[in-house]
């Protein structure tokens, strides 16, 4: 592409090769034009600032665990969404799924000009959800079931003036202390920025059990696996259980596992 070939002869020529493709590009649009030009399946990766909906079923299948060894359901759960809701693709697909559920109350914290887009916010109120937005992270955790934050998504800016605003948005210890219930469920897509002064998620909630990010990136096997599978057209043929493989894992611990009732392994050592 860097020579000039266009998004469709790109296309086109990855489809000979390949029974799948996946897709991630830093335009938004361009994989609907990928996928017009290919006879192949071919799944969104992410879509510039447009979309990420592979992430998605991925956030909401770790939500549907984590509220399993909570004994909660998603239905009528409050989820606070805060960071880069402009740019963040993964946000808008998240957020337009959980709006399929019921009763869902939705609480949008960003800074100025990096609000959720209008259609988005219109969408999900349009199926009968209560959607709040603020710019002031603090007042929207008190009853949160989830804090789902992202980063600063800074390649995309256009201009936007932000930086004044960016400590008040940092979830952290001190924070999440004040402010949350004991089964807060903490949640990020990944990659998150830890470098001093990135105010994105701090570092000092590592070790927390409430922080669920690599529970979070562990999810993306099995459901990657499943997308895989159900496209192919393979997927009577796999194991459902993913404590039935046959191949031998050895078993340990980390000090951030939490274990489901569902899951039995030794002590750690």
């Amino acid at each position: 592409m860097a020579k000039g070939e266009s998004i469709r002869d790109t296309s086109r020529t990855i489809s000979g090769y390949s029974d799948v493709i996946v897709v991630r590009h830093p335009e938004q649009g361009s994989v609907a034009q990928f996928a017009a030009a290919t006879h192949v399946p071919l799944i969104n990766g992410g879509d510039g600032a447009g979309e990420h909906p592979t992430q998605a079923l991925i956030d909401l299948y770790t939500v549907q665990r984590e509220f399993s060894r909570l004994d909660k359901l998603v239905d009528g759960a409050h989820i606070v969404i805060s960071g880069d809701l402009k740019y963040g693709r993964t946000a808008h697909s998240l957020i337009k799924l959980l709006s399929l559920y019921r009763n869902m109350r939705f609480t949008l914290a960003a800074p100025p000009s990096l609000e959720m887009p209008e259609e988005i916010i219109n969408l999900v109120s349009s199926r009968g959800h209560s959607v709040t937005l603020t710019d002031k992270l603090a007042h929207a955790l008190p009853d949160a079931d989830v804090i789902y934050t992202t980063r600063i998504q800074r390649e995309r800016l256009t201009g936007e003036k932000i930086d004044g605003f960016l400590a008040a948005f940092e979830i952290n210890q001190a924070l999440i202390k004040q402010h949350c219930r004991p089964d807060v469920i903490i949640m990020h897509p990944l990659p998150r920025d830890s470098r001093p002064g990135a105010y994105d998620l701090h570092t000092d909630l590592d070790g927390d059990p409430r922080l669920a990010i690599f529970r979070q990136t562990d999810n993306g096997v099995p459901i990657r696996m499943a997308l895989f599978a159900v496209i192919l057209g393979v997927d009577s043929l796999v194991q459902r259980s993913l404590q039935e493989v046959a191949w031998a894992v050895p078993q340990t611990l980390g000090p951030d596992d939490i274990l489901n009732d569902d899951v039995n392994l030794p002590p750690p050592q």
